[in-house]
Protein backbone atom coordinates (compact mmCIF):
# COMPACT_ATOMS: atom_id res chain seq x y z
CA UNK A 1 0.00 0.00 0.00
CA UNK A 2 2.59 2.40 0.79
CA UNK A 3 4.84 1.49 -2.24
CA UNK A 4 1.72 2.40 -4.35
CA UNK A 5 1.17 5.97 -2.61
CA UNK A 6 5.08 6.21 -2.66
CA UNK A 7 5.90 4.33 -5.77
CA UNK A 8 9.79 5.97 -5.32
CA UNK A 9 10.66 3.64 -2.50
CA UNK A 10 10.69 0.54 -4.76
CA UNK A 11 12.84 2.30 -7.55
CA UNK A 12 16.29 1.34 -5.30
CA UNK A 13 15.53 -1.95 -5.55
CA UNK A 14 18.21 -3.33 -8.04
CA UNK A 15 19.08 0.03 -9.23
CA UNK A 16 23.04 0.08 -10.37
CA UNK A 17 26.04 2.86 -11.35
CA UNK A 18 25.20 2.53 -14.93
CA UNK A 19 21.94 3.79 -13.96
CA UNK A 20 23.16 6.56 -11.82
CA UNK A 21 25.13 7.47 -14.61
CA UNK A 22 22.56 7.96 -16.71
CA UNK A 23 20.22 10.04 -14.05
CA UNK A 24 23.21 12.49 -13.61
CA UNK A 25 23.50 12.96 -17.54
CA UNK A 26 20.21 13.55 -17.90
CA UNK A 27 19.92 15.59 -14.26
CA UNK A 28 22.91 18.35 -15.55
CA UNK A 29 21.36 18.20 -19.11
CA UNK A 30 17.75 19.30 -18.01
CA UNK A 31 19.08 21.62 -15.91
CA UNK A 32 21.62 23.42 -17.87
CA UNK A 33 18.63 24.04 -20.22
CA UNK A 34 15.99 24.63 -17.64
CA UNK A 35 17.85 27.35 -15.71
CA UNK A 36 18.05 30.49 -18.15
CA UNK A 37 14.55 29.15 -19.73
CA UNK A 38 12.77 29.23 -15.76
CA UNK A 39 14.16 32.97 -15.32
CA UNK A 40 12.71 33.53 -18.52
CA UNK A 41 9.62 31.95 -17.44
CA UNK A 42 9.45 33.94 -14.19
CA UNK A 43 10.12 37.42 -16.14
CA UNK A 44 6.57 36.53 -18.56
CA UNK A 45 4.91 36.49 -15.42
CA UNK A 46 5.48 39.45 -13.73
CA UNK A 47 7.80 37.70 -11.34
CA UNK A 48 11.55 38.45 -10.30
CA UNK A 49 13.46 36.47 -11.99
CA UNK A 50 14.87 34.46 -9.50
CA UNK A 51 11.32 32.93 -8.64
CA UNK A 52 12.00 30.84 -11.71
CA UNK A 53 14.80 28.74 -9.93
CA UNK A 54 12.10 28.22 -7.46
CA UNK A 55 9.57 26.96 -9.55
CA UNK A 56 11.74 25.15 -11.77
CA UNK A 57 13.86 23.83 -8.45
CA UNK A 58 10.85 21.93 -5.98
CA UNK A 59 7.70 21.43 -8.28
CA UNK A 60 9.34 18.99 -10.96
CA UNK A 61 11.87 17.62 -7.85
CA UNK A 62 8.35 16.36 -5.22
CA UNK A 63 6.89 15.21 -9.22
CA UNK A 64 9.94 13.31 -9.92
CA UNK A 65 9.15 10.76 -6.70
CA UNK A 66 6.28 9.85 -8.14
CA UNK A 67 6.72 9.20 -11.91
CA UNK A 68 6.96 10.91 -15.33
CA UNK A 69 4.19 12.37 -17.65
CA UNK A 70 4.53 13.42 -21.13
CA UNK A 71 1.21 15.33 -20.64
CA UNK A 72 2.12 16.82 -17.47
CA UNK A 73 4.73 19.88 -16.94
CA UNK A 74 5.55 20.35 -13.81
CA UNK A 75 7.84 22.59 -13.73
CA UNK A 76 7.15 26.86 -15.07
CA UNK A 77 5.14 26.73 -18.59
CA UNK A 78 5.44 29.38 -20.65
CA UNK A 79 1.48 29.80 -21.27
CA UNK A 80 0.55 29.49 -17.42
CA UNK A 81 3.27 32.03 -16.77
CA UNK A 82 1.62 34.49 -19.15
CA UNK A 83 -1.70 33.63 -17.69
CA UNK A 84 -0.32 34.54 -14.23
CA UNK A 85 -0.18 37.72 -15.45
CA UNK A 86 -3.03 38.79 -17.39
CA UNK A 87 -4.88 37.59 -14.25
CA UNK A 88 -2.55 39.83 -11.75
CA UNK A 89 -1.75 42.72 -13.94
CA UNK A 90 -4.84 44.55 -12.78
CA UNK A 91 -4.44 44.12 -8.83
CA UNK A 92 -0.94 44.78 -8.94
CA UNK A 93 2.19 46.30 -9.99
CA UNK A 94 4.23 43.53 -12.10
CA UNK A 95 7.32 42.70 -9.57
CA UNK A 96 5.88 44.25 -6.43
CA UNK A 97 5.77 42.95 -2.96
CA UNK A 98 2.06 42.45 -3.45
CA UNK A 99 2.12 41.04 -7.19
CA UNK A 100 4.57 38.32 -5.93
CA UNK A 101 2.02 37.77 -2.44
CA UNK A 102 -0.97 37.21 -5.45
CA UNK A 103 1.12 35.25 -7.21
CA UNK A 104 1.70 33.02 -4.44
CA UNK A 105 -1.95 32.46 -3.38
CA UNK A 106 -2.64 32.02 -7.20
CA UNK A 107 -0.56 29.53 -7.27
CA UNK A 108 -2.08 27.97 -4.22
CA UNK A 109 -5.47 28.11 -5.29
CA UNK A 110 -4.71 26.50 -8.86
CA UNK A 111 -2.85 23.79 -7.23
CA UNK A 112 -5.52 23.06 -4.85
CA UNK A 113 -8.00 22.90 -7.95
CA UNK A 114 -5.64 20.75 -10.28
CA UNK A 115 -5.64 18.50 -6.88
CA UNK A 116 -8.96 18.10 -7.02
CA UNK A 117 -9.40 17.28 -11.04
CA UNK A 118 -7.02 14.52 -10.05
CA UNK A 119 -8.66 12.83 -6.85
CA UNK A 120 -12.62 13.05 -8.66
CA UNK A 121 -11.15 11.63 -11.93
CA UNK A 122 -12.34 14.74 -14.05
CA UNK A 123 -9.74 14.94 -16.34
CA UNK A 124 -11.84 13.74 -19.03
CA UNK A 125 -13.48 17.47 -19.15
CA UNK A 126 -10.80 18.23 -21.77
CA UNK A 127 -12.05 16.62 -24.06
CA UNK A 128 -14.90 18.36 -24.27
CA UNK A 129 -12.67 21.34 -25.62
CA UNK A 130 -13.17 21.59 -29.17
CA UNK A 131 -9.65 21.47 -31.69
CA UNK A 132 -9.95 25.18 -32.86
CA UNK A 133 -10.25 26.31 -29.45
CA UNK A 134 -7.35 25.07 -27.96
CA UNK A 135 -5.27 25.48 -31.85
CA UNK A 136 -6.32 29.15 -31.51
CA UNK A 137 -5.57 29.36 -27.96
CA UNK A 138 -1.38 27.64 -28.07
CA UNK A 139 -0.72 29.38 -31.58
CA UNK A 140 -2.30 33.12 -29.61
CA UNK A 141 0.16 32.24 -26.78
CA UNK A 142 2.96 31.11 -28.38
CA UNK A 143 3.04 34.47 -30.33
CA UNK A 144 2.23 36.16 -27.54
CA UNK A 145 5.46 34.34 -25.71
CA UNK A 146 7.79 34.93 -28.56
CA UNK A 147 6.75 38.52 -29.19
CA UNK A 148 7.60 39.37 -25.50
CA UNK A 149 11.04 38.23 -25.40
CA UNK A 150 11.87 41.27 -28.17
CA UNK A 151 12.45 43.73 -25.61
CA UNK A 152 14.98 41.60 -23.92
CA UNK A 153 16.52 40.64 -27.56
CA UNK A 154 17.06 44.46 -28.10
CA UNK A 155 18.18 45.04 -24.58
CA UNK A 156 14.98 47.90 -23.86
CA UNK A 157 12.45 48.25 -21.12
CA UNK A 158 9.17 49.12 -21.57
CA UNK A 159 5.51 49.53 -19.55
CA UNK A 160 3.26 46.37 -20.71
CA UNK A 161 0.49 48.19 -22.15
CA UNK A 162 -3.37 47.38 -22.36
CA UNK A 163 -2.94 45.58 -25.60
CA UNK A 164 -0.18 43.25 -26.23
CA UNK A 165 0.20 44.81 -30.13
CA UNK A 166 0.65 48.37 -28.19
CA UNK A 167 3.81 47.08 -25.84
CA UNK A 168 5.23 45.25 -29.04
CA UNK A 169 4.77 49.46 -30.67
CA UNK A 170 6.48 50.49 -27.35
CA UNK A 171 9.41 48.38 -27.73
CA UNK A 172 9.97 48.95 -31.84
CA UNK A 173 10.14 53.05 -30.76
CA UNK A 174 12.46 52.38 -28.08
CA UNK A 175 15.03 49.78 -29.63
CA UNK A 176 14.90 51.99 -33.13
CA UNK A 177 15.87 55.04 -30.34
CA UNK A 178 18.51 52.65 -28.91
CA UNK A 179 20.15 49.21 -29.26
CA UNK A 180 21.63 47.65 -26.29
CA UNK A 181 24.04 46.13 -28.88
CA UNK A 182 25.86 43.86 -26.87
CA UNK A 183 22.46 41.75 -25.83
CA UNK A 184 21.58 42.39 -29.61
CA UNK A 185 25.03 40.62 -30.73
CA UNK A 186 24.76 37.87 -27.79
CA UNK A 187 20.92 37.07 -29.02
CA UNK A 188 21.69 36.92 -32.48
CA UNK A 189 24.61 34.76 -31.69
CA UNK A 190 22.33 32.31 -29.75
CA UNK A 191 20.06 32.06 -32.47
CA UNK A 192 22.66 31.39 -35.46
CA UNK A 193 24.18 28.39 -33.07
CA UNK A 194 20.74 26.90 -32.50
CA UNK A 195 20.07 26.58 -36.24
CA UNK A 196 23.54 26.04 -37.27
CA UNK A 197 23.95 22.93 -35.16
CA UNK A 198 20.57 21.78 -36.37
CA UNK A 199 21.32 21.70 -39.50
CA UNK A 200 24.92 19.68 -38.91
CA UNK A 201 23.35 17.42 -36.40
CA UNK A 202 19.59 17.21 -35.42
CA UNK A 203 21.31 14.92 -32.33
CA UNK A 204 23.33 17.72 -31.10
CA UNK A 205 21.70 19.69 -28.22
CA UNK A 206 21.91 23.01 -29.84
CA UNK A 207 19.76 25.13 -27.46
CA UNK A 208 22.07 23.65 -24.60
CA UNK A 209 25.18 24.43 -26.79
CA UNK A 210 23.94 27.99 -27.15
CA UNK A 211 23.44 28.35 -23.79
CA UNK A 212 26.92 27.09 -22.64
CA UNK A 213 28.69 29.13 -25.31
CA UNK A 214 27.23 32.25 -24.81
CA UNK A 215 26.87 32.45 -21.38
CA UNK A 216 30.92 31.64 -21.10
CA UNK A 217 31.56 34.40 -23.45
CA UNK A 218 29.71 36.98 -21.55
CA UNK A 219 31.52 36.05 -18.14
CA UNK A 220 34.94 35.85 -19.98
CA UNK A 221 34.29 39.55 -22.14
CA UNK A 222 32.92 41.61 -19.03
CA UNK A 223 29.27 42.11 -21.18
CA UNK A 224 27.63 42.88 -17.63
CA UNK A 225 28.82 46.74 -17.46
CA UNK A 226 26.43 47.80 -14.31
CA UNK A 227 27.31 50.49 -11.97
CA UNK A 228 25.51 51.63 -8.99
CA UNK A 229 26.30 55.78 -8.40
CA UNK A 230 25.54 58.45 -6.36
CA UNK A 231 22.81 60.95 -7.73
CA UNK A 232 25.47 63.56 -7.70
CA UNK A 233 28.04 61.45 -10.13
CA UNK A 234 25.04 62.54 -13.00
CA UNK A 235 25.09 66.20 -13.82
CA UNK A 236 22.18 66.85 -15.28
CA UNK A 237 19.40 68.56 -12.83
CA UNK A 238 16.52 67.39 -14.39
CA UNK A 239 17.33 63.75 -13.19
CA UNK A 240 17.04 65.23 -9.98
CA UNK A 241 13.67 66.51 -10.46
CA UNK A 242 12.64 63.39 -12.68
CA UNK A 243 13.56 60.67 -10.06
CA UNK A 244 12.14 63.14 -6.91
CA UNK A 245 8.39 63.09 -8.11
CA UNK A 246 8.94 59.33 -9.50
CA UNK A 247 9.85 58.36 -5.88
CA UNK A 248 6.72 60.84 -4.53
CA UNK A 249 4.57 59.15 -6.99
CA UNK A 250 5.72 55.67 -6.28
CA UNK A 251 4.76 56.40 -2.62
CA UNK A 252 1.49 58.21 -3.35
CA UNK A 253 0.30 55.00 -4.86
CA UNK A 254 1.20 52.51 -2.24
CA UNK A 255 -0.66 54.91 0.10
CA UNK A 256 -3.85 55.28 -2.18
CA UNK A 257 -3.64 51.11 -2.37
CA UNK A 258 -3.76 50.87 1.84
CA UNK A 259 -6.28 53.54 1.69
CA UNK A 260 -9.06 51.93 -0.50
CA UNK A 261 -8.07 48.10 1.37
CA UNK A 262 -9.58 50.26 4.38
CA UNK A 263 -12.47 51.55 3.17
CA UNK A 264 -13.36 48.21 0.97
CA UNK A 265 -12.93 46.49 4.80
CA UNK A 266 -14.95 49.30 6.37
CA UNK A 267 -17.70 48.96 3.77
CA UNK A 268 -17.68 44.99 3.99
CA UNK A 269 -18.14 45.28 7.97
CA UNK A 270 -21.28 47.52 7.25
CA UNK A 271 -22.99 45.27 4.91
CA UNK A 272 -22.45 42.39 7.36
CA UNK A 273 -23.52 44.37 10.35
CA UNK A 274 -26.25 46.03 8.71
CA UNK A 275 -28.06 44.06 6.03
CA UNK A 276 -29.66 46.38 4.04
CA UNK A 277 -32.47 44.07 2.06
CA UNK A 278 -33.76 47.30 0.08
CA UNK A 279 -30.33 48.47 -1.06
CA UNK A 280 -26.91 50.29 0.18
CA UNK A 281 -27.30 52.63 3.12
CA UNK A 282 -26.08 56.28 2.91
CA UNK A 283 -23.35 55.52 4.51
CA UNK A 284 -22.50 52.48 2.53
CA UNK A 285 -23.04 54.65 -0.55
CA UNK A 286 -20.37 56.97 0.26
CA UNK A 287 -17.97 54.81 1.04
CA UNK A 288 -18.12 53.17 -2.58
CA UNK A 289 -18.19 56.41 -3.90
CA UNK A 290 -14.97 57.50 -1.96
CA UNK A 291 -13.38 54.21 -3.26
CA UNK A 292 -14.40 55.50 -6.78
CA UNK A 293 -12.86 57.82 -6.58
CA UNK A 294 -9.37 56.63 -4.96
CA UNK A 295 -9.43 54.15 -7.67
CA UNK A 296 -9.33 57.08 -10.38
CA UNK A 297 -6.47 58.54 -8.19
CA UNK A 298 -4.46 56.07 -8.58
CA UNK A 299 -5.15 55.17 -12.59
CA UNK A 300 -4.10 58.51 -13.15
CA UNK A 301 -0.98 58.06 -10.31
CA UNK A 302 -0.25 55.24 -12.31
CA UNK A 303 -0.32 56.47 -15.58
CA UNK A 304 1.92 59.39 -14.48
CA UNK A 305 4.53 56.48 -13.00
CA UNK A 306 4.80 54.88 -16.27
CA UNK A 307 5.85 58.17 -17.93
CA UNK A 308 8.36 59.25 -15.51
CA UNK A 309 9.61 55.97 -16.23
CA UNK A 310 9.65 56.11 -19.41
CA UNK A 311 11.34 59.03 -19.30
CA UNK A 312 14.11 58.15 -17.22
CA UNK A 313 14.88 54.81 -18.99
CA UNK A 314 15.05 56.74 -22.11
CA UNK A 315 17.93 59.68 -20.73
CA UNK A 316 21.10 58.57 -22.22
CA UNK A 317 24.87 59.33 -20.51
CA UNK A 318 28.70 59.35 -21.49
CA UNK A 319 31.16 58.59 -18.64
CA UNK A 320 34.09 60.11 -17.57
CA UNK A 321 36.47 58.23 -15.21
CA UNK A 322 37.04 60.88 -12.48
CA UNK A 323 39.67 59.36 -9.76
CA UNK A 324 38.30 56.40 -7.94
CA UNK A 325 34.94 56.81 -9.38
CA UNK A 326 32.76 57.67 -12.58
CA UNK A 327 30.93 61.01 -13.26
CA UNK A 328 28.09 61.01 -15.86
CA UNK A 329 27.34 64.05 -18.67
CA UNK A 330 24.10 63.84 -20.45
CA UNK A 331 24.62 62.41 -24.01
CA UNK A 332 26.93 64.16 -26.48
CA UNK A 333 27.37 67.05 -24.04
CA UNK A 334 30.60 65.95 -22.08
CA UNK A 335 33.17 69.15 -22.15
CA UNK A 336 35.37 68.68 -24.58
CA UNK A 337 38.60 68.12 -22.72
CA UNK A 338 37.19 64.82 -20.89
CA UNK A 339 37.57 61.41 -22.48
CA UNK A 340 34.89 59.15 -22.08
CA UNK A 341 34.72 55.36 -21.57
CA UNK A 342 32.96 54.44 -25.15
CA UNK A 343 29.83 53.68 -23.53
CA UNK A 344 26.32 54.67 -23.50
CA UNK A 345 25.12 54.42 -20.20
CA UNK A 346 20.80 54.60 -19.01
CA UNK A 347 18.91 53.92 -15.74
CA UNK A 348 18.01 50.84 -14.56
CA UNK A 349 14.08 52.01 -13.86
CA UNK A 350 11.96 49.28 -12.18
CA UNK A 351 8.40 49.50 -10.56
CA UNK A 352 10.03 50.54 -6.67
CA UNK A 353 11.59 53.95 -5.38
CA UNK A 354 14.78 54.72 -6.27
CA UNK A 355 17.72 55.49 -3.89
CA UNK A 356 19.51 58.43 -4.30
CA UNK A 357 22.75 56.95 -3.26
CA UNK A 358 22.30 53.68 -5.67
CA UNK A 359 21.32 54.49 -8.77
CA UNK A 360 21.45 51.79 -10.83
CA UNK A 361 23.03 52.43 -13.97
CA UNK A 362 23.91 50.06 -17.37
CA UNK A 363 26.14 50.27 -19.95
CA UNK A 364 27.06 49.34 -23.64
Amino acid sequence: MIKRIFPFLDWFTGYSMAMLRADGISGLTVALVLIPQSMAYAQLAGMPAYYGLYAAFLPPMVAALFGSSRQLGTGPVAVVSLMSAASLEPLATAGSPEFIAYSIVLALIVGIFQFLLGVLRLGLVVNFLSHPVVNGFTNAAAIIIASSQFSKFFGVSVDNAPHHYETMIQVAKAALDYTHLPTLLYGISAVVIMVVLRKINPRIPNVLVAVVVTTLISYFSGYNNDAVVDISTIHQPEVVDKISEFNQTVALIKEQGLERVKLANTLDEQRKAQPAPHGPTVEQIKLQGEINLITAYMGHSKDKVQELRSELRGMKFDAVEDGKKYVFYPKDTTPGHLVTDGRTWRIKVKNEQLDPAGIQLMGG
